[in-house]
């Protein structure tokens, strides 16, 4: 028998997953909405791997979310079958690429304006029609129609068109809105209801939402993808603790040119750059009072000034990544590790799927 595999033997940078955090991230957050009887749709954009889907389905999610079209492609073949795709869909391309799609699998998609809507129509047909639901900006100032009336009047647009089914309305609200997403919601069924249009799916979303989602009386189901890693946006957002987050990228320490700087083997290929608010790239785990202050294409330079431990050149430490999803899709393969002993190594099957 070999050696076991330990990910202290792994060259950095590198991004892990624990396996057992994984897991319980996953069955809490199932359990929750089993408990409150709404369905679950995870988003794969935090990972993007089949295998990771197929563990979110077996714990009893309810079909997958994808925001681009190849993500969905990748998924089909890999046998998944009801996938909501998350984005308005335009081009010619994309749009014959798409009818193609609604022919193997049970497919959703989102519009928020007439062009989408129009478009949408010319490629599909009665024989083989398109559900798609009517995506509503609830207060996140993103995509979206901005009024119920508006909802109302692009949903009777496309229950018109003879190769599309009106099928709901969603969202991916603004943190810590629910009463707000619920009076949008609420009206919009109203409206539909006098209109005589049912409304099949009301869709809610969103990792910061996640564990609020009850109160968003009218959702039929909830969609999210970061819970499944975590990560210190999640943190700080109060959803979850440091020891939730299921991936850490190590890296190495490759030079400390003072006494108040140390350079990491990575930069923003490894840890992005993609802030979200705070003001550093990443929580290094065991020198907390350290900060990562700037990312090159290869490097991560460290601010060592309030931290009375510092680390040495040469030692390897762990990160936990600001935004899980995009660190996810900068790597060609994700390790996954119990209790330090490396248990897979997995492709990204979805990463760089951005069409």
């Amino acid at each position: 028998m070999g050696k076991q595999l330990s990910i202290d033997d792994l060259l950095t940078p590198v991004a892990i997953i624990d396996e057992t955090i994984m897991e319980t991230n996953v069955r809490v957050t199932q359990n929750y909405f089993d408990q409150i009887g709404r369905a679950f749709r995870p988003h794969i954009k935090t990972h993007k791997i089949p295998s990771l889907a197929a563990l979110q389905i077996a714990f009893g999610a309810q079909g997958i979310n994808c925001q681009k079209i190849s993500e969905a492609e990748v998924f089909a073949d890999a046998g998944f079958n009801d996938i909501l795709i998350t984005f308005n869909m335009m081009g010619a391309e994309r749009l014959e690429r798409l009818k193609v799609l609604n022919a193997r699998v049970d497919l959703q998609v989102v519009a928020d304006n007439p062009v989408v809507v129009e478009g949408l129509a010319s490629r599909f047909e009665a024989n083989q029609p398109l559900k798609v639901l009517v995506e509503c900006d609830t207060g996140a100032g993103r995509n979206g129609v901005q009024t119920p009336d508006a909802a109302v009047t692009l949903a009777r647009q496309i229950a018109e068109q003879a190769g599309l089914r009106f099928h709901g309305i969603l969202t991916y609200p603004k943190p810590n809105s629910e009463s707000d997403v619920e009076a949008f919601f609420a009206e919009t069924i109203r409206l539909l209801k006098k209109t005589g249009l049912e409304c099949p799916v009301v869709s809610h979303g969103g990792s910061p939402s996640l564990f609020d989602s009850e109160l968003v009386k009218s959702a039929t189901e909830h969609r999210a993808g970061t819970y499944i890693f975590n990560d210190r946006s999640l943190v700080r957002a109060g959803l979850c603790a440091l020891d939730d987050c299921a991936m850490n990228v190590i890296a190495t320490v490759v030079s400390r040119p003072t006494e108040t700087r140390a350079v990491l083997d990575a930069g923003s290929k490894a840890l992005t750059s993609d802030l979200l608010g705070f003001p550093d790239h990443g929580l290094l785990v065991d020198y907390p009072d350290a900060s990562i202050q700037a990312l090159s294409e290869e490097h991560a330079v460290v601010d060592l000034s309030n931290s009375k431990k510092k680390p040495e050149i040469g030692e390897r430490v762990r990160i936990i990544p600001n935004h899980t999803c995009v660190v996810s899709n900068l790597f060609d393969r994700l390790v996954f590790h119990r209790d330090g002993v490396v248990t897979r190594i997995e492709p990204v099957a979805a990463r760089g799927q951005v069409v």
